[in-house]
């Protein structure tokens, strides 16, 4: 071995371990919080430990989803918003396992930055411990990884894992058929998809980040940054009562992509777009961008962030349920025979 003349070491090539072990330190009280039945130990080993039986499962089928933020990041960065980005990033992943049938039971993060500021990391995973709290499952591991010359020193990337649960012979979608309802939840705004083209937008309309948002109070940043909104408890309780035939949650690929995924062959969609309105952040877009309506269709949610597909029967009494659990919900058309999603009436 070297005598150390040279006085070369980890932290001087960037990585400093002794900050890396203070962020564990400073989530632990956050990720505790999340705890629920199942979780077997805290952070801290070398793999975390879930029990489904202690969770309530006898005969359970796991589903395991992941997923990330996307460009969206970079206004968090620019702007010094890291208080909600976690939760855009666990919704991400618990959106799409709920639409399976699935309950969120605990989730995982990767957390990789250029130089680690604990302050803010903790800011960021506070964030995914608030959004694992309110869809009800634990934050149990994570990575959070060092990388000087991958990433500049204030950067940071974010990945989600996060793994549910079904009782066998519970999955969805199932029993899909022509004449089934199409009920839309609101979005809180753009979500986590598509943030390439928003920015875009922004830069061609020569707006800063601190610039009076044009279809919001506050600030253009802020108003961009508000997170992805959260069905998980509405939407199993709405598949608890009966009548749900299959869910689309409405990321990336807008209503034009994500509909058809839990439509039989052979089937498809008629949407009306007068049933909703169009939130003004979208209007600004599609106004500010020139965006052609098919193409925001295609791209953005537009105001509608899952759609549940229900027997006719059961419309009404779900739509009271859910808007009962906080959900503002919109009849948004129907089933129908032949393959492909029709729109009548127009985005406005």
């Amino acid at each position: 071995m070297s005598d150390g003349k040279n006085g070369l070491s980890y932290a001087a090539a960037g990585v400093d371990i002794d900050a890396g072990n203070a962020l564990v330190e400073a989530i632990k009280p956050a990720a505790k919080a999340t705890t629920r039945p199942g979780v077997m130990a805290g952070l801290g080993g070398f793999g975390a430990l879930f029990d489904l039986k202690g969770a309530g499962y006898s005969d359970p089928i796991l589903v395991a989803a992941t997923d990330g933020v996307g460009t969206k990041l970079r206004i968090a960065i620019d702007t010094g918003h890291l208080d909600t980005i976690g939760i855009d990033l666990v919704a991400m992943c618990v959106n799409d396992l709920v639409c399976q049938g699935a309950e969120p039971l605990f989730f995982l993060d990767y957390f990789a930055t250029g130089k680690l500021d604990v302050p803010a990391a903790t800011r960021i995973i506070n964030g995914i411990a608030e959004g694992c709290t309110q869809s009800g499952c634990a934050l149990i591991g994570g990575e959070t990884a060092e990388m000087p010359g991958m990433y500049a020193a204030e950067d940071f990337d974010l990945a989600g894992f996060a793994v549910g649960a079904m009782e066998r012979g519970t999955a969805l979608p199932a029993d899909v058929a022509a004449g089934d309802v199409l009920l839309g939840l609101a979005s809180d705004g753009v979500h986590s998809n598509g943030y390439s083209l928003v920015r875009k937008v922004v830069e061609q309309a020569g707006l800063a980040w601190d610039a009076p948002a044009p279809f919001a109070e506050g600030s253009l940043g802020a108003a961009l940054l508000a997170p992805t909104r959260l069905y998980v408890k509405p939407a199993l309780a709405a598949i608890r009562a009966g009548g749900v035939h299959g869910l689309a949650h409405i990321t990336g690929g807008g209503l034009t992509e994500n509909l058809p995924r839990i439509l039989p062959d052979g089937l498809g969609a008629e949407i009306d777009l007068g049933a909703w309105s169009l939130p003004p952040v979208f209007a600004w877009l599609a106004r500010e961008g020139g965006i052609a309506q098919a193409e925001m269709l295609k791209t953005f949610n537009a105001g509608i962030g899952m759609v549940l597909v229900v027997a006719p029967e059961r419309a009404a009494d779900l739509t009271g349920l859910l808007t009962d659990a906080g959900e503002r919900v919109c009849t948004l058309g129907h089933v129908t025979e032949g393959a492909d999603i029709r729109y009548t009436g127009a985005l406005a």
